[in-house]
């Protein structure tokens, strides 16, 4: 079967389909990709998915209005890439843009609720594109108890568990987040979590004093003093000595957090330079992720790196100095077969597919649910 899956990530900066022929049933699906193209949102379309991101306040209209306009560039998206491919696409899963993610209960009217919102209509990209739509993937998954996240794993399980080496997977997009297979492991023993930032505070920094959208290959990081006392002070915080499941995103590390980190790498007389708080934030990311790995223990031989961020040499760097003392072999998914950018978008495919074939495509132990289910909501 042909599957496009579609992806938009908190980093906010554009669409990635990937176009994928599957075979098989559950784990023993076999999976190869054919095409993969990214898209960057039109300028205005990015500010107004910016805007909405953990918003205290937003008009319902606009919000509306951009379900509508977000699925008319998914369709537009995958209808592109199938053509310049020249597939002929059968499914689609489109995992939508998160405006708000909240992974645990909190009180809200009398009761304890957790909540998620990905926006993108799917009965929009179902009528233009002409096929089945699996979208709205992370609520089944919260109504069995779960975070909604992170969903990635049943792909990671899929494609790189191996019998004599435990291997850790760890994407870097907007958000940080690891998948660990144990040697031989069962879907039942993986674990995974987000880490902390990825590139969320990296871009936002590069766009509010460099004018850059990012930084490109981690050259302005390069160049500035990490402040030290900056990052163990964030590290301190619960969220980093929580062990998974957890989940992160705007809500922890966007706008607000933005403005803080720049105050305090600012205050207390270390007058520090833009060149200084990019280093710092990327000194972040990747510390972090040492906290993380070293929190799961022994018993790994492997660490593959995909997402955005693994085109960040500064970064790649920094965190295999952090990673040194580990003595894991570290690769780029690129060298297992699938390019790192690819990643995230081929995942929804396989769990559009898993959800065609009614087979439930959460990992419980990844996301904290109490049972396996089936993920999504079909448009015809």
């Amino acid at each position: 079967m042909l599957v496009a899956g579609v992806m938009s990530g908190t980093s906010a900066d554009g669409i990635d389909v990937a176009v994928v022929r599957l075979m098989g049933r559950g784990f023993r699906t076999r999976f190869q990709l054919l095409s993969h193209k990214h898209f960057a949102y039109p300028a205005g379309v990015r500010r107004a998915v910016l805007a909405a991101m953990n918003a205290q306040r937003a008009s319902v209209a606009d919000l509306s209005r951009l379900n509508f306009v977000l699925g008319e560039l998914y369709a537009e998206t995958v209808a592109k890439t199938a053509k310049d491919s020249g597939t002929k696409i059968e499914l689609v899963g489109c995992h939508g843009q998160t405006i708000y993610h909240q992974g645990a209960p909190e009180k809200y009217l009398g009761r304890e609720v957790a909540c998620t919102w990905q926006t993108g209509e799917g009965a929009l990209l179902a009528q233009r594109l002409r096929v089945p739509v699996v979208s709205d993937f992370r609520v089944a998954d919260m109504a069995a108890g779960g975070q909604g996240a992170p969903l990635v794993p049943y792909l990671d399980f899929l494609l790189y568990r191996h019998e004599r080496r435990g291997r850790i997977v760890q994407n870097i997009g907007g958000i940080g987040n690891l998948t660990a297979i144990p040697r031989a492991a069962r879907p039942g023993q993986v674990v995974a979590f987000d880490t902390g930032p990825g590139n969320m505070v990296m871009d936002a920094l590069a766009e509010q004093l460099f004018d850059k959208p990012y930084d490109r290959d981690g050259k302005i990081a390069a160049t500035g003093v990490v402040l030290d006392p900056v990052i163990a002070e964030i590290l301190r915080a619960r969220f980093f000595k929580k062990k998974g499941p957890k989940t992160a995103g705007r809500e922890q590390f966007g706008r607000e957090f933005v403005k803080w980190f720049i105050a305090r790498c600012r205050g207390e007389k270390r007058r520090a330079t833009g060149e200084d708080i990019l280093a710092t934030a990327t000194a972040l990311t990747a510390r972090s992720i040492g906290v993380a790995v070293r929190g799961l223990g022994g018993g790994y031989s492997d660490y593959i790196v995909s997402g955005g961020g693994a085109r960040n040499k500064t970064l790649v760097k920094m965190i295999e100095a952090t990673l040194s003392p580990l003595k894991l072999k570290i690769t780029k998914t690129d060298e297992h077969g699938l390019p790192s950018e690819a990643k995230e978008a081929a995942a929804f495919a396989v769990l559009a597919y898993a959800t065609w074939n009614r087979e439930p495509s959460n990992v419980p132990s990844a996301t904290g649910a109490k049972r396996p289910v089936m993920l999504g909501k079909v448009s015809f």
